[in-house]
């Protein structure tokens, strides 16, 4: 008995795929892992700075109506925190946004006449980033990548040289 053409090609499309052919689809799969998963993980790092860019520019906002009440960032004059917090670094419920990525403090100076906000990564991708906002609004960059940096005179994200 003979086997036409059709079920000749059908055995052969039976047996699957050569080995040569599966190495070629994981190599690819590596290639496209090796450019996705980088470009990734920096989506996601910048995703979670937003926390520190936000949670700063809000207490900022709440010590200069603190100033407008009481003419001067501290509870008293010998107070070492800023706006009667409880310690120097700041909670969630005083910064009035969520703290999941960093930590804030907030360091009166000049009699309380000055104070410097900052926010330091502590979780997720956001470990070896500090950022700083003082009484002027003067933003700064002051480790990215976990690399200290000077004259970073902004709130950097993607790198040190382009500001956002």
């Amino acid at each position: 008995m003979h086997c036409n053409s059709f079920e000749r090609a059908a055995r052969a499309w039976a047996r699957g795929f050569t080995l040569i052919e599966v190495m070629i689809v994981v190599a690819i799969v590596a290639i496209l892992a090796s450019v996705a998963y980088p470009a990734y993980t920096d989506y996601i790092r910048r995703g979670q700075l937003q926390e520190a860019f936000t949670n700063l520019a809000n207490y900022r906002i709440r010590m200069e109506q603190y100033y407008q009440d009481n003419r001067r960032y501290t509870e008293g004059a010998a107070a070492n925190t800023c706006r009667g917090a409880a310690a120097e670094e700041l909670t969630a419920a005083e910064l009035g946004g969520a703290t999941q990525f960093f930590t804030y403090s907030c360091v009166p100076s000049d009699n309380g006449q000055a104070y410097i906000l900052t926010a330091t990564g502590s979780g997720g991708n956001t470990n070896g980033y500090t950022y700083t906002i003082n009484q002027d609004g003067a933003r700064a960059t002051t480790v990215f990548a976990g690399t200290a940096v000077n004259n970073v005179t902004c709130w950097a994200s993607k790198s040190t040289s382009a500001c956002n």
